[in-house]
């Protein structure tokens, strides 16, 4: 197992394969969730590529977000977060309006990962129905946010934890977009990001004729053993 570190585009990556002398026939770019560092996610790649033939085929692609929160901890952040608002909402029971939220940074995150994509498909010579994106917590928004916008099709979209924004411009692109092959999961204890949005970005997605495998799961905010065995599903998939 191969790992670097890279500039792609923008933004830093780190990137994991099973042999650098055999070409991937699929690649999963993955974005980590607010405050944690760019390797975050490194881990469950790996997790992946011991788990089946697909996935030992795949190259994993783990992008650093932009913006340094911590420099001791390495903790990054795509977007800022309000964080009060969102204690409040939580406190009230409404963290179904982060629907409405719409970040002013999410185009030009979108962008950068446009730019990983496109790195991806020079480097290993790879189209974008062979590209997976995914992601945890806000990762798992830009990365939804990415499928969406994307102007080829990709190979899938992986959703941790994720929720809901942006609901006008989602619904609008969702609707625009060739079908996608999705997997989300969520706790249904989640204090961070209630399930009520993971459930209606789920609802929105299938409106839409997207092709949605949605699990519900008895815990917080995290990512199981299930998402990430679903996760390798999709790549088998996609490999196959």
């Amino acid at each position: 197992m191969k790992t670097t570190s890279v500039k792609t585009g923008r933004l830093n990556s780190i990137v994991v394969n099973a042999d650098g002398s055999i070409p991937p026939q699929a690649a999963v770019i993955f974005c980590h969730g607010f405050g944690a560092p760019g390797q975050d996610l490194v881990p469950i790649g790996r997790e992946l590529m011991r788990s089946g033939e697909a996935c030992a085929k795949t190259v994993f692609i783990f992008p650093a977000a932009p913006i340094e929160l911590d420099a001791d901890y390495d903790g990054r952040a795509w977007w800022m977060i309000d964080v009060a608002r969102l204690q409040y909402l939580m406190a009230i029971g409404q963290t179904r309006e982060m629907r409405n939220v719409d970040p002013p940074e999410l185009p030009d995150c979108r962008k950068m990962i446009f730019e990983v994509i496109e790195w991806v498909k020079e480097t290993y010579s790879l189209s974008s129905s062979s590209i997976i994106v995914g992601g945890f917590s806000q990762g798992a928004m830009l990365a939804t946010d990415v499928a969406l916008n994307y102007d080829e099709p990709l190979g899938g979209l992986i959703i941790w934890s994720g929720a809901l924004i942006a609901e006008e411009q989602w619904r609008a692109a969702a609707e625009k977009q060739v079908k996608l092959k999705v997997v989300q999961t969520h706790g249904d204890s989640d204090s961070i990001l209630s399930i009520a949005g993971a459930r209606d970005l789920s609802d929105l997605l299938k409106s839409a004729g997207h092709e949605v495998t949605f699990t519900e799961f008895d815990g917080p905010h995290t990512i199981t053993m299930d998402g990430i065995e679903l996760a390798g599903d999709l790549i088998s998939r996609v490999v196959g």
